[in-house]
């Protein structure tokens, strides 16, 4: 909601490239403040850093705030929820532990239907027809570098998890502002309304839910992390209803209550070993 508003402020790619920066600093200000220790042993492993930083903020950053000119907000959530499809299958072969299991399979079901009730067995029609394919297709190719990222992330080293998060933004950012510049030239300077939605791009969905982002796929797995991917279409209604006045539909609560459960089924071992902890203190 917030990149669409912002879209009209500024080109796509000085978005991208506005809000990657503001979290780039803000994260290494933290991360500084820590002590600036990034990988905590000797072992290091740089290319899939730079592959993790490339494919979680760089590319889909761009390539969504590009796919947003021309594709609802509805499809967009939509296609984030790819996100677990594409993992379960990678974390299936290359994550040891994460198996595809009849339960994780059901609840991954359950929760795609819950999915489509939210969004409406039409959206993706409605919106194909009056959308660009290429924006159709950006879209989901971001969902794939998240899901990508995600693998690669959780296999490397021992590694402070804000510094990852730092270090993926300052990559990001390396990338992001030559492109923007080649784009679309020197960066222009909106009014002071652009200025504040590009710093809460950076604040809010980009530092913040970068650094939670990177603490959830290195603790509790890609597998889970790609799960709460389901959760992007929900609040996008809830924001509509809420903020906007849009009108509250039945399906929202059916769809609330089958996304909750379809992720509480397939994560249902983790809640068990949450359970037993909180109960043994």
């Amino acid at each position: 909601m917030v990149q669409k508003l912002a879209l009209a402020h500024l080109p796509p790619l000085w978005v991208a490239a506005g809000r990657i920066a503001f979290a780039a600093v803000l994260s290494t200000t933290l991360w500084q403040l820590r002590g600036g220790k990034l990988f905590t042993k000797p072992e290091t492993d740089w290319p899939r850093l730079f592959f993790v930083s490339v494919f979680s903020a760089a590319v889909p950053f761009m390539l969504l705030a590009w796919a947003q000119q021309n594709v609802t907000s509805g499809f967009v959530g939509v296609s984030m929820a790819a996100v677990a499809l594409i993992v379960l299958p990678l974390a299936h072969f290359l994550v040891p532990g994460e198996r595809m299991t009849i339960r994780r399979t059901l609840g991954f079901i359950i929760g795609f239907i819950g999915i489509l009730v939210l969004i409406g067995p039409s959206a993706l029609l409605r919106s194909g027809a009056a959308m660009e394919t290429y924006g159709q297709i950006m879209c989901f190719v971001a969902a794939s570098c998240y899901a990508l990222s995600s693998i690669f992330m959780r296999r490397l080293p021992p590694i402070d998890p804000v510094g990852l998060s730092a270090v993926t933004l300052i990559f990001g950012m390396a990338i992001v502002i030559p492109l923007a510049i080649f784009q679309h030239g020197s960066p222009p300077i909106p009014p002071a309304k652009g200025l504040l939605l590009v710093a809460l791009l950076g604040l809010i969905p980009t530092a913040t839910a970068n650094l939670l982002r990177v603490l959830v796929v290195r603790s509790a797995g890609p597998v889970f992390m790609s799960l709460t991917s389901y959760q992007v279409p929900l609040w996008s209604v809830a924001f509509g209803v809420l903020i906007l006045g849009e009108p509250m539909k039945p399906s929202l609560l059916w769809a609330t209550l089958m996304i909750l459960g379809g992720v509480g089924l397939s994560q249902y071992g983790a809640f068990q070993r949450l359970f037993r902890q909180v109960r043994s203190r």
